[in-house]
């Protein structure tokens, strides 16, 4: 499969999942946040923003914008004011006859004045200061980044630092500017949003699209996400990030296909490691984990043979033991656990009245030969040495499972079309394009 076809599943599935708020938020996009980023940007909603300041439409905004704001908009109403004493502005003599009428008579210094006064708090200036407000809000969230960072990041702004300074002051001391009012946290409505779409001035139309494109994105819009997906967040160097969230995703959906739509996805508590937790109405639950976040499950991938004595084990295995003791020895107070190699996989752990079973799913984002063999081997070691309390899950007599307890995912092979699952053995090898055609027939041996 290629970068496209990737990140439009993907995109699908973020809409359908996290945005909808059924795999837990801070498992996902965090797998998505480029390298380097802070804290601040650890939301969906942040990122989004990211984004949004980096497209060509908000930048050749901004450099339109101070010729635009000489013609901006106003109206001018009619206030009216009780002064004594003084008059300021146009008497209004029928409502001061009737105003010293009701409160004072005899009060011949009381007048009702009319004035006419400009008002900058239109429709279509609240739109304008909400989409002025969520760049200058971005732009200093992010600038350090604008200065030093990649060059998906400083592409756009990196030559228009200056711009980036003139458009600052404009926000904080353009009089126009300041004397629209701040927009209220639910402002601006669609219909003050359709007023400026309607506008004659092309600032406040400008204005009123790109807030829409801005608020669909944050809202997940598919296409938005897809953009957001191509754009910003995804360069090639995460593509195996990418191609490790396409297949965590085919299996969530599988899943719920299978359950024939008698589960819930649960979202998952922050302080837990599953990215979904799904249960049957028959009693089974169904626990997925991505990455190495099993061991909140009490998971593990020791290859050390822990059940040997020292004098039953072969020297290489003497090795790896004693490794250990004197790690643990010189890092005295903190734990480590001898393992196999970092485990990039998605574990589903299917409990069923106190019993428990795996189905152990390793992904290379690869179609070489060689690379598959190197992933063969990692799966069946996971299988092997797959533990659960410290104790051995597959025994002695059937260290693999029955066939059918580990996958091996790869990229997509040219001209070639996977064997028969019947046909495989030790463990189940499934192209990338080939998940939703095969998986399901997996599941069915595992569920």
């Amino acid at each position: 499969m290629n970068k496209e076809e990737l990140v439009a599943g993907v995109a699908e599935d973020l809409f359908a999942y996290v945005m909808r708020g059924n795999i837990a938020e801070q498992r996902i996009l965090p797998e998505l946040k480029p390298s380097g980023l802070d804290e601040r940007f650890e939301s969906f909603e942040t990122l989004v923003d990211l984004h949004f300041i980096l497209r060509p439409e908000v930048v050749q905004f901004i450099q339109n914008l101070p010729q635009h704001l000489r013609s901006i908009k106003t109206h001018t109403e009619n206030v009216q004011k009780t002064t004594h004493g003084e008059i300021s502005g146009r008497i209004d003599w029928d409502a001061t006859m009737k105003t010293r009428y009701s409160k004072g008579p005899n009060n011949q210094s009381l007048f009702v004045c009319s004035d006419r006064h400009e008002s900058y708090d239109i429709d279509e200036n609240i739109v304008l200061k909400r989409l002025l407000s969520v760049i200058y809000t971005t732009l200093g969230d992010c600038e350090q980044y604008l200065r030093t960072e990649p060059e998906w990041m400083t592409a756009r702004w990196e030559k228009n630092l200056e711009l980036v300074n003139r458009f600052r002051n404009l926000f904080e001391r353009n009089v126009h500017l300041v004397r629209i009012r701040d927009p209220k946290t639910y402002e601006p409505t669609d219909r003050m949003i359709e007023t400026a779409e309607s506008a004659r001035n092309e600032v406040y139309r400008e204005a009123a699209s790109l807030l829409r494109d801005h608020r669909r994105s944050r809202t997940g819009d598919e296409a938005s996400i897809r953009e957001l997906l191509q754009k910003t967040l995804i360069t090639p160097d995460d593509e195996e990030t990418l191609f490790e969230l396409y297949v965590l995703f085919r299996y969530v959906e599988a899943i719920e296909n299978h359950q024939k739509g008698s589960t819930t996805v649960s979202t998952i508590e922050t302080d837990r490691q599953e990215v979904a937790r799904i249960e049957s109405s028959s009693g089974s639950d169904v626990i997925l984990y991505h990455d190495n976040s099993a061991r909140d499950r009490d998971l593990s991938f020791i290859a050390e043979p822990i059940e040997k004595s020292d004098a039953e084990l072969t020297r290489a295995e003497l090795i790896q033991r004693e490794s250990r003791r004197a790690v643990d020895k010189y890092f005295s107070n903190r734990n480590f656990e001898t393992s196999t190699n970092r485990p990039d996989v998605i574990v589903l752990e299917i409990r069923h009245n106190d019993e428990y079973t795996y189905l152990i799913t390793e992904v290379k984002y690869s179609s070489r030969p060689e690379t598959i063999r190197d992933g063969v081997s990692e799966t069946l070691e996971y299988l092997a040495f797959l533990r659960r309390d410290n104790q051995i899950v597959f025994p002695d007599d059937s260290p693999f499972g029955s066939g059918w307890n580990g996958v091996l995912v790869v990229q997509d092979i040219e001209e070639f079309q996977t064997a028969p699952l019947n046909n495989q053995r030790g463990i189940r090898i499934v192209q990338a394009s080939e998940l939703d055609e095969l998986l399901p027939e997996v599941l069915e041996r595992v569920l």
